[in-house]
């Protein structure tokens, strides 16, 4: 199995959109491909994806907005997981984020997905003592959480 990182290409919204279904990211509140459009905005080279044999089974959306980094949106594909792709993902975009000369990368994850959690304990992220907080500055009067 030969993993394959690369920059996202526009061909790939289709496939992304059905690998974030397939893992169960996206949101009724959120709109996936506007996501991507924003993403493509701000740091496009630090959205990266993964190939097996030609087949897009794995992504990540990096960020870096001068203070620190950020990732969203990392995926691999249910029949891939548990081979270490989603580690190497993160090696590859903790490595473009650093070169940038981001200090500290941050990210959120939703306290019900435990087992993600525990992957990123597990490649030495760490639960800050913050609070996470948030507010909708575009807003959708059928979304009623984040």
């Amino acid at each position: 199995m030969d993993l394959v990182i690369r920059p996202y290409r526009n061909s790939d919204q289709k496939q992304i959109l059905t690998l974030w279904q397939r893992c169960d990211l996206t949101r009724p509140w959120n709109d996936p491909g506007l996501d991507i459009e924003r993403k493509l905005r701000v740091n496009p080279e630090l959205f990266l994806v993964g190939e097996i044999d030609n087949r897009l089974i794995a992504c990540v959306m990096g960020g870096y907005e001068g203070h620190r980094g950020w990732i969203n949106y990392l995926a691999v594909d249910p029949d891939y997981q548990q081979q270490g792709i989603g580690g190497r993902m993160m090696e590859a975009v903790e490595k473009a984020i650093a070169a940038l000369g981001c200090p500290k990368i941050n990210l959120q994850v939703r306290t019900s997905n435990v087992n993600v959690i525990e992957f990123y304990k597990s490649i030495g992220y760490r639960s800050d003592d913050v609070v996470g907080l948030g507010k909708r500055l575009l807003v959708d009067e059928e979304a009623d959480s984040f």
